[in-house]
């Protein structure tokens, strides 16, 4: 068995990933990795034949895509790149922001048991006529009840960490980027195979514990199944909300960078094939790119697997960070609520995240505390921690940020 850390992290994140790597053939953990359920966030695990339910997670593929425009910021808000960087006020100000902002905040589904309403959602894509869906028993309408829950969901955001972002490169150029995942299909999949693992029925609520199921046969195999289906599911979604929005920009697409980040691929490393189950990490072969957030206020980046194939990319399993990671959990970030009413401060003012907005020039739609950039590590140091392992492409600053509205809990995020 191998392991590989990259980064510093709390001990009980450690202790976990160690929990995981008696039951793997091989592990890493990412340095953006912190504590999970089960698995560590950031964790990656090769396993022979088997998969990792919870080690995939609820929010299965989970995700990021990023479309490169035709557009450029000069083209978008007749400003020029200098003046932008000296002056991130005149972003923060400038009406079309402002009201480009507002549109995707209104067009678009945020938040927890959302419909998407557009006109042109997604509802007559192929994935609905799969073959997987006969996996899930249709007695008391099982089936047919998460095939409509699924096409009403496909095309919105959520909530959480998941985001809508108009970006600017160093080029100049306007990027749109989404951040999300399967949605109520995912955490449905996720829970009743909990639940069928453990000798119940689909329906049943199942224990929140490792469950490894053999994908060669019987439950394994329709969980794969299903797995992938999610997996379109959420590619699906993610492509349909990016060019929606570079619609609404008046823009052509120019590039699509797409990637899940809590999925499990068939892989071989080392002249042997697995099972890779990723929980917050994203796959990075040589030359392959991904696009990697930070939060609401920080710079995301267009990277890609470094062409050497060095060895601390093998012992990764050729795998780097899905975001920055957290530093304090939701509860630190913004208190403690009940029944709409603040009972315990939280380590983030309202007013120290909007002076971090304001000084990088970010408008923001939705979001809370527990979102702010406070809450997380700063991005270009986990990238650090990484090594050679990747290589940056693209930086990406963040002119708009759509996201949930505060205080919403959704149980589909990553």
């Amino acid at each position: 068995m191998t392991k590989k850390i990259f980064g510093q992290h709390e001990q009980k994140t450690l202790v976990q990933l160690d929990d995981v790597a008696s039951r793997a053939a091989r592990v890493a953990l990412m340095a953006d990795g912190h504590l999970g359920y089960v698995m560590p966030i950031g964790g990656v695990a090769a396993y022979r034949s088997m998969v990792s339910v919870v080690g995939v997670g609820f929010d299965i593929a989970c995700g990021n895509a990023a479309i490169r425009t035709d557009m450029t910021v000069e083209g978008l808000l007749d400003l020029g790149r200098e003046e932008l960087d000296r002056n991130p006020h005149r972003v923060t100000e400038h009406p079309r922001l402002g009201a480009l902002a507002d549109a995707v905040f209104d067009e678009l589904s945020f938040g927890i048991g959302r419909k998407n309403l557009s006109d042109d959602a997604p509802v007559d894509d192929p994935l609905f006529h799969d073959d997987a869906w006969w996996a899930i028993p249709n007695e008391g309408g099982f089936r047919d009840d998460l095939i409509a829950k699924a096409r009403r969901q496909l095309g919105t955001i959520g909530s959480g960490n998941h985001y809508v972002d108009i970006f600017v490169d160093e080029d100049g150029a306007v990027w749109v980027g989404v951040h999300f995942g399967s949605r109520g299909l995912g955490h449905t999949i996720a829970s009743n195979f909990l639940a069928l693992s453990q000798g119940g029925r689909w329906g049943d609520r199942g224990r929140q514990e490792e469950v490894l199921l053999d994908v060669r046969e019987g439950l394994g195999a329709e969980y794969w199944a299903l797995m992938s289906l999610a997996g379109r599911y959420a590619y699906a979604g993610r492509e349909w909300v990016a060019r929606k929005v570079v619609r609404m920009l008046g823009a052509e697409e120019v590039d699509l960078v797409h990637n899940h980040h809590n999925f499990a691929w068939r892989e071989e490393h080392g002249g042997e094939e697995f099972v890779v189950v990723r929980k917050g990490a994203t796959p990075a072969f040589p030359g392959q790119r991904g696009f990697v957030g930070g939060s609401m206020g920080d710079d995301a980046v267009i990277l890609r697997g470094a062409a050497e194939g060095s060895r601390d990319q093998r012992e990764a399993l050729f795998s780097t960070v899905h975001g920055a990671g957290r530093v304090m959990g939701r509860m630190a970030a913004k208190g403690k609520w009940k029944r709409g009413r603040q009972v315990k401060r939280g380590r983030i003012s309202h007013g120290m995240m909007q002076r971090w907005l304001a000084r990088k020039g970010v408008v923001l739609r939705g979001g809370d505390l527990d979102e702010a950039p406070q809450a997380y590590r700063r991005l270009p140091d986990v990238l650090e921690a990484q090594g050679d392992t990747v290589e940056v492409l693209h930086t990406l600053r963040p002119l708009v940020v759509c996201m949930a509205p505060g205080r919403t809990v959704d149980p589909y995020r990553d």
